[in-house]
């Protein structure tokens, strides 16, 4: 069972509390550009596999930038079916959201060439129920929290060497997902 998402990584550095001296406040830098990186992501429940793509933003209107996150999302959705062949795995199931690019000609195209992938859509507006959310809070945290990618070669870069980083550490990715599970059962003791 995989649990699979797109996040947005722009050039502007996301900011969040930090340290520092006292008096003092620390300076990141700003950039004014709108350039876009999605990462488009599956994360396996148990073993704690993660299978990633890198899209960039076309620089045109917003249907096209539908139209290559779904063709993007169809070719991540093949890599996942190619990564678990159906002769070993006869039944993977993508936990996915409802966005409007998971679903379309191309979606269609690759669970016709791979019948032993379905696709499990979660209920409308419940990303607390989407575990690989998690995961890009911890990323996010790690890669572009308080760091300036003037070029979107460096923005990749940056994200390449994160990834690389969790899946060379899977005990970390899975105490992700365990420490929020230990989370709702002590309160729904």
């Amino acid at each position: 069972m995989w649990s699979q998402d797109e996040a947005r990584f722009s050039l502007s550095p996301t900011l969040r509390t930090t340290r520092g001296v006292k008096g003092h406040r620390p300076l990141v830098g700003k950039l004014d550009g709108h350039d876009v990186l999605y990462l488009c992501g599956a994360l396996h429940l148990v073993t704690g596999r993660l299978t990633t793509r890198l899209v960039e933003r076309p620089r045109t209107p917003t249907r096209a930038t539908q139209r290559s996150l779904q063709e993007a999302f169809a070719h991540h959705f093949g890599d996942i079916a190619r990564a678990y062949p159906a002769a070993q795995y006869p039944r993977v199931v993508v936990v996915i959201d409802k966005a409007a690019w998971h679903r379309g000609a191309f979606i269609t195209a690759v669970l016709r060439a791979f019948p032993h992938l379905e696709l499990y859509p979660l209920p409308s507006s419940s990303p607390q129920w989407h575990v690989i959310e998690r995961f890009w809070k911890v990323l996010r945290r790690r890669a572009t929290h308080h760091r300036l990618c003037p070029t979107m070669a460096q923005l990749k870069q940056t994200l390449r060497n994160n990834l690389c980083y969790y899946q060379t550490l899977k005990h970390r990715i899975l105490s992700v997902m365990q420490s929020a599970r230990k989370r709702k059962k002590s309160s729904a003791a």
